[in-house]
C-alpha cells in the first residue's frame, strides 16, 4: 500500500503538494525494486475521515494527479489500485477510470454499519450502475465485508459468511476480511469459511506480518501496509530492509 500524506483541504495537509508527490514515488521505487504484485493508493493520512458526502472536489482533483504520476512510473505488468476514505466509492471508480487503474477497494458494499466518521449504507446498487455508466468495467471492485473500524451491531444477525454471499450475489469481484483495526490480523477460520461458501477471490486486508503470513495461503492475495514501515505503524515511512525481508521469505512459498 501507498498511505499519501494528508492531502489538500484535510486538517494535517502541511502545504507541500511536491512532498506528497516525492513521497508516494519514493515508496513505489522500493515496492517495485523488490518485486511487489500490486499497487493500491490510499489517502490514509486524511484524519479525521468524512463520508463521501462531505468530499470537497480537491480529494479527487489531487488523488487524479498522485494516480496519474504512480501509474506513469508503474511498469504495465504490475496492477493499481485506488481507495478513498471515507466511503468514497464512486469517487475512487471516477479516479481509476481517469487513471486508467486496475481495481479499487471498497467499503460499505452491502448492508450498512457504523464507523467512526458515522452510519455508512450499501451502496453496490449505486456503484455498478455508475460503473457502467463511465463505462469502467475493466476496473474490478474489490469489496470489504464486516470491516474493520467499525460497529457491525446493526447486522449482528447477518453472519461473515451470509455477507461475502450478499456481496458475491451483488456482483463484488472479490472480498476483503480484515480485524477489527489496521494491523490487527484477520481470523483464520473466518478466511476457511468464507474461501468454503464463497467462489469469490478472498483478499486479507490487515494484520499480515512476515512471521504469520504463511498461515493465510488460501487467501488469493495479501494487502500489506502497517507491516511494511518503521516500527510497524502505519503512519511512519516505509521500511526498505522490511519490504525485501518480505518479498524475499514470500518468494520461497510461490
Amino acid at each position: 500500500m501507498i498511505h499519501l500524506e494528508a492531502l489538500p483541504g484535510t486538517p494535517k495537509y502541511n502545504g507541500n503538494m511536491q512532498q506528497i508527490l516525492d513521497k508516494a514515488r519514493k515508496e513505489l521505487e522500493i515496492y517495485i525494486k523488490h518485486g511487489i504484485d500490486a499497487v493500491l493508493i490510499e489517502n490514509m493520512h486524511d484524519i479525521p475521515y468524512v463520508q463521501s458526502k462531505h468530499f470537497q472536489p480537491e480529494t479527487v482533483a489531487v488523488m487524479s494527479r498522485i494516480c496519474t504520476d504512480i501509474k506513469y512510473f508503474l511498469p504495465p505488468s504490475i496492477p493499481c489500485g485506488v481507495q478513498v476514505l471515507a466511503c468514497g466509492n464512486k469517487e475512487a471508480l471516477a479516479i481509476a477510470k481517469a487513471c486508467n487503474l486496475d481495481f479499487i477497494r471498497v467499503e460499505g458494499f452491502v448492508f450498512s454499519h457504523i464507523a467512526d466518521e458515522g452510519f455508512s449504507d450499501a451502496s453496490a446498487g449505486i456503484l455498478l450502475r455508475y460503473r457502467k455508466q463511465i463505462d469502467a468495467e475493466h476496473v474490478l471492485l474489490f469489496t470489504d465485508v464486516k470491516k474493520k473500524h467499525s460497529s457491525h451491531s446493526i447486522t449482528a444477525d447477518v453472519s461473515l459468511v451470509e455477507t461475502a454471499k450478499a456481496a458475491e450475489f451483488f456482483l463484488s469481484d472479490g472480498i476483503i476480511l480484515t480485524g477489527t483495526a489496521t494491523g490487527v490480523a484477520a481470523d483464520l477460520q473466518e478466511l476457511k469459511s468464507l474461501k468454503d461458501n464463497t467462489k469469490m477471490p478472498v483478499l486479507i486486508g490487515s494484520g499480515i506480518t512476515l512471521k504469520n503470513f504463511k498461515y493465510y495461503k488460501d487467501a488469493d492475495a495479501l494487502i500489506i501496509g502497517s507491516y511494511f514501515k518503521k516500527a510497524g505503524l502505519w503512519s511512519n515511512d516505509v521500511d526498505e530492509t522490511i519490504v525485501m525481508e518480505f518479498m524475499n521469505k514470500a518468494r520461497e512459498f510461490r
